[in-house]
């Protein structure tokens, strides 16, 4: 991303899930505070704009951006109840899970971080909309990029000998695949119980000529806003990648696991799309 700007596809994810609590019904992620954290400004241009979000193309990029979430949301609750004190958002943007968080403060500390533009902003738009930051709540601000994801945990209070979930949303196509890589392996050397949740790429090489013009619209677009794709990944590589370095019991879900676990028989006929984006969960 740019220096000293916040991320402009944090902004668009977090206007997706908005959308999707006026949209679409039943939801598939509940967000209270999904609209609130926008901005109002923000809130009545979705408002007003809300049927040229509900074309095909944005109710697959919609649909991936929320069950994403979900998804993460599912595995963090298994992993406090295999003994998780500590849940990391890793390129937290304007995610919202440690202002509704449902554990007692005593049972799940929340850490966010991104990088500090980001986390500075994100700060400004919490205190526009009146959310109160709670005592489980510690920002972490770490450009991935610069500095190691353990020197900026450690000085924000992170305890390396407690049990943690990772939840590592829309950020893996933006960073190298070696800033990638040493995320993973810091992560695994955390105790086990924990885990890691994140979505991916696959390589362009890989689709159809349909995904390869719907791949293409998309990356022209995180490009022009100066945070271009740099990596992804073939699953069955980075399966075998992550066993290597200490993983266990690792799900990958593609878009027909997806839509069959999180889409079925909705009237909306809402799902995933263009066979672009995995959600991969792995245990420590």
């Amino acid at each position: 991303m740019r220096e000293a700007r916040p991320s402009a596809t944090a902004q668009r994810v977090a206007m997706r899930r908005a959308a999707h609590q006026i949209i679409d019904h039943p939801k598939i992620f509940d967000d209270p505070i999904a609209l609130a954290i926008i901005g109002p400004v923000e809130g009545a241009a979705l408002r007003s704009s809300i049927g040229r979000l509900d074309n095909l193309p944005s109710r697959y990029l919609r649909a991936f951006i929320v069950v994403r979430s979900r998804y993460a949301e599912d595995e963090l609750a298994k992993a406090v109840a295999r003994g998780a004190r500590q849940c990391v958002i890793l390129g937290a943007g304007l995610d919202t899970f440690a202002y509704r968080n449902p554990y007692a403060e005593s049972a799940l500390r929340v850490f966010e971080v991104d990088h500090p533009s980001t986390q500075t902003w994100k700060q400004e738009r919490l205190a526009a909309a009146s959310i109160a930051i709670p005592p489980s709540v510690q920002f972490a601000p770490v450009d991935f990029e610069r500095q190691t994801l353990a020197e900026g945990l450690l000085q924000a209070g992170f305890d390396p000998k407690k049990i943690t979930f990772f939840s590592w949303l829309g950020v893996t196509p933006y960073l190298t695949r070696k800033a990638v890589m040493s995320t993973f392996e810091f992560i695994v050397t955390t105790p086990r119980g924990g885990g890691v949740v994140c979505d991916y790429g696959v390589p362009r090489e890989s689709l159809n000529l349909t995904q390869k013009l719907a791949f293409d619209v998309i990356a022209n677009r995180v490009a022009a806003a100066g945070e271009p794709f740099q990596t992804f990944f073939d699953t069955a590589a980075l399966t075998a990648e992550l066993t290597r370095i200490g993983f266990s019991r690792i799900e990958d879900l593609a878009q027909e696991e997806i839509n069959a676990r999180y889409f079925k028989d909705r009237a909306d006929k809402l799902r995933i799309g263009g066979g672009l984006g995995h959600l991969l969960s792995a245990e420590i």
